[in-house]
This record gives C-alpha cells, sequence and structure tokens, in this order.
C-alpha cells in the first residue's frame, strides 16, 4: 500500500506523545533510503489521551526542529490518528471506483458513527479484479476538525504538509516495505506507544480491523515510580534499559499482559471465521516495545511468535542520518515516521 511519487525527498513527521520523530527519506535513488532521523521530546503531559494541551510547545518543538535540519520547505507528510479515525472492511455493490467515489459517502453513513458531514472520507477496493457482485472496501473516515487541527498546527510552525496520512496505513506502509514475508497468513502489527497501544491486524498483507488500547510505555513509567518508588530520571532509565531494577519483570508481564488481552479482543472475529483461521504471528514496535524482556513476556502470554520490528530492516540509511543518538536503539520508535515518509503526494 505504499505510494512513491516523484519528489526527490519528503519527510515524515510524527507528532508522539511523548516524543516529536522526523524521519527524512531520499527517493532519488533506485530505492528509498533514510538521510535523516532527529527526535526531541516532549514536557510531560503535553499531549494527554492523543489532545494537544499545549499547541504553541508543540508548534515550537517541530519549528525548532526543522530550522536546526535545515529542512525549511521540505515536502512535509503527517499523520493523524485515535478515536477520531475509523477504519473498517465494508462491502458494497460491485462497480468502478469513479462510480463508488460517488456513493462512498451514503455507505459510509451505515457504518461511521459520527456526522457524515464532519469527517474526511476516503477507501480502497480490496479486490478490484473480482467478478462477484459484491465487492470489499476498505473504509477510512476521520474527522475533519482532527484533519483540520493537524494542518493549522503544522502552519503555526511554518510547514505546509502534502499529505495528512492515517498513522495505521502509515505503520502498515513501512511494515510491508521491511516486512514482506509478513503479507501472508494473518500477523498483528502491535505499535506501543507512550500513552496508547495500537493494533492492526492483517489478512494476507491487508488490514482487516484497527483498534486501540488505553496502554502505553508511561503506565510502566508511572508503575516503576509508585510501587518501586523511584524518581522519574530512575524509572525512565529502567524503562528504556540503561538500568535494572528490582521487580521489573512482574511489572512486565503485567503490562505484556494487558497488551494481550487486547489483542485478544482485536482478534476475537477471527473465531466466527472459517476454520483454520488464527493469529499466526506478532511484531511490535513503538517506543514501549523497548521496555525489556516486553516482546519475550508478550510472546509467551499469547502463545505466538512475536518478534521486535526493525523499521530498518530493508530500508537503507545513510551513514549520517543521525549523530544524536544509537539509530539502533530507537529503531522501534521511528516505525510510523519512516511509513510516513515513505508516502508521497
Amino acid at each position: 500500500m505504499g505510494l512513491f511519487g516523484r519528489n526527490r525527498t519528503s519527510v515524515g513527521l510524527d507528532i508522539g506523545s511523548g516524543f516529536v520523530k522526523i524521519v527524512e527519506v531520499s527517493h532519488s535513488g533506485d530505492q528509498p533510503e533514510v538521510t535523516r532521523v532527529a527526535m526531541r521530546p516532549l514536557l510531560p503531559d503535553t499531549i494527554v489521551e492523543g489532545e494537544i494541551m499545549d499547541y504553541a510547545l508543540v508548534s515550537d518543538t517541530v519549528s525548532g526542529l526543522f530550522q536546526e535540519l535545515g529542512l525549511k520547505g521540505a515536502d512535509v507528510v503527517s499523520g493523524v490518528g485515535g478515536h477520531d479515525v475509523i477504519i473498517k472492511k465494508i462491502e458494497m455493490d460491485r462497480m468502478k471506483e469513479s462510480d463508488a467515489r460517488e456513493v462512498i459517502r451514503w455507505e459510509a453513513e451505515q457504518h461511521v458513527p459520527f456526522d457524515i458531514k464532519s469527517v474526511e472520507l476516503d477507501f480502497q477496493i480490496l479486490d478490484p479484479a473480482g467478478d462477484e457482485p459484491r465487492m470489499e472496501v476498505l473504509l477510512v473516515a476521520a474527522k475533519r476538525e482532527l484533519v483540520d487541527n493537524r494542518v493549522a498546527l503544522l502552519s503555526e510552525a511554518g510547514l505546509s504538509p502534502s499529505v495528512i496520512d492515517v498513522d495505521a496505513f502509515a505503520l502498515h506502509n513501512a511494515f510491508e516495505v521491511n516486512y514482506p514475508e509478513a503479507m501472508e497468513g494473518i500477523v498483528a502489527l502491535v505499535n506501543v506507544g507512550h500513552e496508547v497501544t495500537n493494533v492492526n491486524i492483517l489478512d494476507n498483507g491487508v488490514p482487516i480491523l484497527t483498534r486501540d488500547i488505553p496502554f502505553g510505555s508511561r503506565r510502566v513509567r508511572e508503575d516503576l515510580q509508585r510501587e518501586r518508588g523511584l524518581t522519574a530520571e530512575q524509572a525512565e532509565d529502567a524503562v528504556q534499559g540503561r538500568d535494572e531494577v528490582a521487580g521489573m519483570e512482574a511489572l512486565v508481564e503485567t503490562a505484556a499482559d494487558e497488551v494481550a488481552v487486547g489483542i485478544e479482543r482485536a482478534a476475537a472475529f477471527l473465531m466466527t471465521r472459517s476454520a483454520g483461521d488464527e493469529l499466526g504471528r506478532i511484531y511490535l514496535s513503538g517506543g514501549g516495545a523497548r521496555i525489556p524482556g516486553m516482546t519475550e513476556s508478550l510472546g509467551r502470554r499469547m502463545g505466538v511468535e512475536t518478534h521486535l520490528v526493525n523499521p530498518f530492516e530493508r530500508v537503507p540509511v545513510s551513514p549520517e542520518a543521525t549523530t544524536e543518538f544509537s539509530l539502533e536503539d530507537a529503531a522501534p520508535m521511528l516505525l510510523l515516521p519512516l511509513g510516513l515518509a515513505l508516502r508521497q503526494a
């Protein structure tokens, strides 16, 4: 589902609850290459449950980062996600895409729990070559206010976005490029963020269900402070694996169990499908995936082969991309901005 355009470079901008992350990709060669990577932390509670509490602070952070990197005027791609974005596979009468575009708003009224006049809609026909009277369509609806707010924030930072993507699709695009073997069978791409975990269930590479879990690495940090008496800095060191803390394993097991319950609920629909359909593998990304023992604990809890995602598994990275931090350590956090940078208008 990746989309590659003609511009030579594009910049993926991920504004998360914990960090602002940037990945610049050059499209001038035979394949995309990462040329720059940068991150800046946000102050605690700057973004809470996906809602920006301090627009000026976020705008200044984004603007400052772009100025530091000399990216003013760059082709910027950002994304939106959360409860105000609906992704759903639906069925409708088979027709040409041009005809479907004429009736998709009426079809969406049957499936979208928002005022249809207040949303931005898009869709993709999943079986365009089929000959059955009905066709499967992936429907995407985002509240217009959500999109407008993101555009306004970027404008305040002096940026003009070329594309506003959907976070779940950007994750999928970067995942598909790096793990083509995961486009067979049923797999879960699980992005554990600072406050929210996104679960994306793929069936032969097609995203058939996306769900958010109100859990993130912030919970583990808070548990370490409350139950182990650590300072915020000590908790951060433990979560990042820079320091060992007694009782950390138990907290990680609890965290993995909460993520597992969310995955199980998201995948419950598999039980209603034909025999033999079951979750085959889990791929873990996001800052929370870096918590020591999280991948292993989740794999044991689910009884499913579980892998830590490397967004640069098949995407080359310039040696000069970053000197600020270890790219290997930060890699799981960068799947989303990479996916955004891979998409162009």
